[in-house]
């Protein structure tokens, strides 16, 4: 009985912690942008797009608005005329890093 209410409360999409993660990080261009933050370290908008051309500045714009609102990333102005602002991991972010280590042991792993 206790493993069809586990089964049960997984596939419930608020109980499931994959389902709630992947509500954060699982949108095109996040884990990217998670890529540049754990490779590059803090890194401007301008970085950002740079980086990952083919992301609209208003998608990227989103997903770093998102990030930060879950407290994965943190804003911080650098310049305030006119207002610059780098995006870093926050510690909950730092948290990712044995994720992003599996993502990309699994990605080197796979052939084309």
């Amino acid at each position: 009985m206790a493993v069809t209410i586990l089964h049960v409360a997984i596939r419930n999409p608020k109980l499931c912690p994959v389902t709630r993660a992947l509500e954060v990080i699982g949108d095109s261009w996040t884990i990217l942008i998670l890529r540049d933050l754990f490779l590059d370290g803090p890194r401007k908008f301008q970085d950002l797009q740079q980086s990952l051309a083919r992301a609209s500045p208003n998608t990227l714009s989103a997903r770093l608005k998102k990030l930060e609102q879950h407290g994965i990333i943190e804003r911080r102005l650098y310049a305030e005329h006119p207002p610059r602002a780098e995006y870093a991991l926050s510690e909950a972010g730092r948290e990712l890093g044995p994720v992003m280590k599996a993502l990309r042991e699994w990605g080197s792993r796979q052939k084309r």
